[in-house]
């Protein structure tokens, strides 16, 4: 049965009146009363009325700005889906989301878009961020001038004010590779790593974890290059093949983001499609069916729908309910697939 707030008022000693007011921040009630109460209220397991939800959401003008960059890579397009389930849900109760899709990294145009959603009003903003100044010091301002949560998903930027972030734990990730990479070699050989932008954080995460773990522990591997695709098929492909052409005795390739397909087509056509040891990310239509088909040993997954929509959520909860998020690193989970398991 459903909590009531005259059941809550009667476990906090105080009026029906006093619950509403401190439930639905109406004021006119000390501090530390109106915390006392929502405490209880949460033990109790109250939940307000879809209606009366709605009814708050229109009063306080909840206004969620999402901004996304790499959009013109598949597994942003996955973490999208996730986002729009998220607006759904929070525009049925009154709310407003508001989403922009930026190509590429451009951090000036996710500045632009979080003046714009400052200026119309909006208070709580979830973004994927890239590595960049001026953005770590706006991240930055927008929490501690402008009162303006800021969620960061997909990627991070750590040494920043911003409240959480959402995503894998690319560091780990990186060191799960290069774990596999010394299952796959027995310890010895060259290796090499083909990642995308430079300026990603998470892409920058998974290097270090495998370039570290790699030193650290696997001392018979030797990393001989890393290089840059820009989450380009051709770039990637062109450079496996200078890869072959200057490491005649390469033995495995780390992917880092995107490029899967430039690579294993490049492998397949020169015959070294079987002989290569590869491991990538992302569950990805593409990259499963290079799973499948051997050139690709394993991949390792992250959850594309909860990083969209988990940011929108939290924002909601903390703007509606003062809930903050329960941990400031939500890491989605880290899941090895071989051709054995795809599912």
């Amino acid at each position: 049965m459903a909590v009531t707030l005259q059941q809550i008022a009667e476990a906090a000693g105080v009026s029906r009146g006093t619950v509403d007011r401190a439930l639905n921040n109406r004021g006119r009630i000390r501090p530390e009363v109106e915390e006392r109460i929502k405490r209880i209220a949460r033990e109790m397991g109250y939940q307000p009325s879809r209606a009366g939800r709605a009814l708050a959401m229109a009063k306080r003008k909840i206004r969620i700005g999402v901004i996304l960059q790499y959009m013109e890579t598949p597994f942003m397009q996955q973490v999208l889906k996730g986002v729009l389930e998220a607006k759904e849900e929070v525009e049925s109760f009154g709310g407003t989301v508001k989403i922009y899709e930026i190509e590429g990294v451009e951090p000036e145009k996710v500045m632009a878009a979080m003046e714009e959603l400052r200026e119309k009003g909006f208070n709580g903003i979830a973004l994927t961020p890239s590595e960049d100044q001026l953005l770590r010091a706006r991240i930055d301002q927008y929490q501690e001038e402008y009162g303006i949560p800021i969620v960061t998903f997909n990627a991070d930027l750590e040494d920043t004010k911003r409240l959480c972030f959402v995503g894998q734990d690319t560091f780990q990730a990186g060191r799960t590779a290069a774990g596999l990479m010394w299952e796959m070699t027995g310890g010895n050989g060259q290796v090499a790593i083909i990642s995308g932008q430079v300026a990603n954080p998470g892409l920058i995460s998974r290097q270090k974890g495998f370039t570290t773990e790699i030193k650290e522990s696997f001392p018979g591997i030797e990393i001989v290059d890393i290089r840059y695709s820009y989450d380009d098929e051709w770039v990637a492909s062109k450079i496996v093949e200078e890869f072959l052409e200057l490491y005649p005795e390469l033995t495995g390739i780390y992917i880092t983001g995107h490029g899967v397909k430039g690579v294993c087509q490049t492998l397949q056509k020169l015959g070294k499609d079987k002989t290569m040891h590869v491991i990538a990310n992302d569950f990805l239509e593409e990259n499963l069916k290079w799973l499948k088909e051997g050139t690709i040993n394993f991949l390792i997954g992250q959850d594309a729908a909860v990083q969209g929509h988990s940011p929108v959520i939290i924002l909601f909860q903390l703007l509606f309910d003062s809930k903050a998020p329960e941990k400031e690193y939500q890491y989605t989970d880290i899941v090895i697939r071989t051709k054995y398991n795809m599912g």
